[in-house]
């Protein structure tokens, strides 16, 4: 049964920054599902290479009228304010973002320029739009936090400490969003989320990387001794948790969304070989986690993330539904029904089919 969620807001137009990437397509179709939402939804995705429209091809298709998609760069300011003025933009819930440390590590430049500058464009639009404007959701990660030791949790008032250029520029838009708050009393809300996974996650990360992997007998990388540890939350919960704190959590404030699954790397992916072998045995009667090779360690990488949700809890009655066990169970099951959506993320055929529907 779906909780009820009483809006104390009232948007019509949500625009949804990001949402053909995993979580934002996630959260678009979790809103599509929920009868109480008679909203439009303005998808704006500049449609990297972790956007993939056809994460919503049916929704496109079924819900015509409640659903808009507009190739635009968030760091594009004029046609990102066109977006704005076209649809009557009167909500924000910001998922866009560049977001694999190992990408930001490589390529800094593109991080700065998506995750803080998009962010400041689209803040700025926001304000202008004065009284009309209800909420400006921004959804960020645990990382802003930097590591922890063996015990502790991360609270929303831990400093932030960010070690990579990805957490790094990710905290800097918390701040921004904030700071128009407090400054120009621009409604806000922020989410600082522990590790997703789920359904339509793009296979660079460490979940659906291993299950395909696996699936092709090739090699299963873990960084360092695989002693890493995540907090994990199935994707699904993430987007309850989110229209929860958009609808009736409290202006200004910021709320931690964990999943109350803290695992080691390497018994994750001792996870998914083990779930692997049991459903789909492989050819050569091998168990997969003979496949597991560790590598070398990535520069600055934290040690253990941990979140404590017990704010979103306490105010909001918030708490994830599904354990790591019957998450994990769904996701390989859904990567192992979806061959066509794997077959065209690993080939770069939607790359393609973008290119013909949208141009270079």
């Amino acid at each position: 049964m779906k909780t009820k969620i009483k809006s104390k807001i009232g948007f019509r137009n949500l625009l949804v920054t990001g949402g053909c990437g995993f979580i934002g397509s996630n959260f678009i179709r979790y809103l599509m599902a929920r009868r109480d939402y008679s909203g439009r939804i303005i998808n704006v995705d500049k449609l990297t290479y972790a956007g993939n429209p056809k994460n919503l091809a049916d929704i496109a298709s079924d819900f015509a009228s409640k659903y808009i998609f507009q190739r635009v760069d968030i760091c594009d300011a004029a046609k990102l304010e066109d977006v704005f003025l076209k649809y009557d933009i009167d909500a924000i819930c910001h998922f866009a973002a560049e977001s694999h440390v190992d990408r930001s590590i490589k390529t800094p430049g593109n991080f700065i320029q998506t995750n803080i500058i998009g962010t400041f464009n689209l803040l700025e639009i926001a304000k202008s739009r004065g009284d009309k404007f209800k909420i400006f959701h921004h959804v960020s990660t645990d990382e802003v936090y930097g590591s922890l030791g063996d015990k502790g949790l991360f609270h929303e008032d831990t400093p932030y400490r960010p070690n990579s250029p990805y957490s790094a520029s990710k905290a800097a838009s918390d701040h921004l969003v904030h700071s128009y708050y407090k400054t120009f009393g621009l409604p806000m809300t922020i989410s600082n989320c522990s590790n997703n996974y789920g359904p339509y996650q793009f296979p660079e990360k460490l979940i659906p990387l291993v299950i395909l992997n696996a699936l092709e007998g090739k090699t299963l990388p873990v960084y360092g001794d695989g002693k890493n540890v995540r907090d994990w939350l199935y994707v699904e919960d993430h987007c309850k948790a989110i229209w929860q704190i958009m609808n009736s959590g409290r202006i200004g404030q910021t709320y931690n969304v964990g999943g109350n699954s803290e695992m080691e790397n390497i018994l994750i992916v001792q996870m998914i070989c083990d779930i692997l072998d049991e459903i789909k045995p492989p050819v050569d009667g091998k168990p997969r986690r003979d496949l597991i090779t560790f590598v070398k360690d990535r520069p600055g990488h934290d040690k253990r993330y941990a979140i404590d949700f017990s704010k979103l809890n306490r105010e909001l009655g918030w708490s994830p539904k599904e354990s790591f066990g019957s998450g994990l169970r769904k996701t390989i099951s859904w990567y192992l029904n979806q061959k066509m959506w794997v077959a065209n993320i690993k080939t770069g055929t939607y790359q393609k089919w973008i290119e013909e529907q949208y141009g270079s």
